[in-house]
């Protein structure tokens, strides 16, 4: 298997695959494909992992694509601007991500539903209570909106981030919701009520461009009907 990144704001994954090798992804992700490539839709899962998955945002069926003789190509796209990062996961590794960040995975790969433990986590983490749990061994692409900036945290280091902002990070990453503190800051520091905190050891991935921003943003130029 051969892939490659391409582009800048909408970023292009192309990969090549040899003769009965095959990768998953979302139905709907494949962008275009050559002829030798053959899909296959299915419960990925089980009924579980698909219920599973519409908690998400996710689409309850998964797609296979196989390569079916000879040397095939499959390329995928991005839904908005941002940036495809690769993850490449041990046996037994995982990472836990946003829902909807999954954009294509190795069958070797499994994708699971993380529920939130904590209440505050689930009702105030950006997210709602879902997240998603891939787990190697395997190769992972992620699509993840705006710019990335990855922290490796040590034992002890936090972070205090908008929840918006936090788009993946390692099992061993402590993660909580905790209230802003002092009145002012709460209603007039424009970060809301709640702040994510994340404190390692482990490895964090933030994203510049929460999609719920951005919507706002685009909500506010459009037009509205009038009364």
């Amino acid at each position: 298997m051969k892939t490659q990144i391409r582009g800048t704001t909408m970023q292009i994954l192309d990969v090549e695959l040899s003769q009965g090798e095959a990768i998953f992804s979302e139905t709907g992700s494949m962008a275009w494909m050559s002829p030798n490539i053959e899909m296959d839709s299915n419960l990925e899962g089980g009924v579980g992992g698909a219920l599973g998955r519409m908690f998400t945002g996710e689409s309850l069926f998964m797609t296979n694509y196989t390569c079916s003789e000879g040397t095939g190509s499959i390329s995928f796209c991005m839904e908005s601007p941002g940036k495809i990062v690769p993850i490449t996961l041990a046996e037994g590794e995982s990472i836990i991500c946003q829902k909807d960040a999954f954009l294509v995975g190795q069958r070797s790969v499994t994708l699971k539903t993380e529920f939130k433990k904590k209440l505050g986590a689930g009702l105030f983490g950006g997210e709602g209570f879902f997240l998603q749990r891939i787990t190697g061994p395997g190769t992972v692409w992620l699509e993840l909106p705006g710019e990335i900036t990855e922290y490796t945290l040590a034992e002890g280091q936090a972070l205090k981030i908008d929840p918006g902002y936090l788009a993946a990070f390692e099992p061993s990453v402590e993660y909580d919701i905790r209230r802003v503190k002092g009145l002012k800051n709460m209603f007039f520091g424009g970060e809301g009520l709640f702040l994510a905190y994340v404190k390692g050891p482990g490895k964090v991935w933030l994203q510049s461009m929460p999609l719920s921003n951005l919507a706002m943003k685009l909500a506010s130029y459009m037009p509205t009907k009038s009364s």
